[in-house]
């Protein structure tokens, strides 16, 4: 139980930090457009400013591939996630009861289909 919801917990982080990754790339490719842009036209601009924040940008994109090479692990997580947002136990009884089942349908299945 404890490894699944590792394994689901490193599967968020893991979408989070890919996302944060995707978003520091193409932050990056912005300031290097707008950068281009302002030599082209002749617009004088400190290379500092650029550099400054281009590091950061480099530095905080590089943090978030790192921590999806650390959470890669949970992408073998098949946990589904079901949130329930009501205030009786009656209806969460009743959901779990249809859960219950449609497993047993699907296993009865499978013991048909293994039969053949």
């Amino acid at each position: 139980m404890t490894q699944k919801k590792n394994l689901a917990e490193y599967k968020r982080k893991y979408d989070i930090a890919r996302h944060h990754a995707w978003a520091g790339s193409v932050i990056l490719a912005i300031i290097l457009a707008i950068r281009i842009f302002l030599e082209t036209t002749d617009i004088n601009v400190n290379d500092w400013f650029i550099v400054i924040i281009g590091g950061v940008v480099v530095i905080y994109t590089l943090a978030a591939v790192i921590l999806t090479y650390k959470y890669r692990s949970g992408l073998t997580s098949q946990q589904k996630i079901i949130e329930v947002h009501t205030s009786s136990n009656n209806v969460e009884k009743e959901r779990l009861k249809i859960e219950k089942k449609k497993a047993k349908a699907e296993a009865k299945k499978a013991k048909k289909a293994n039969k053949k």
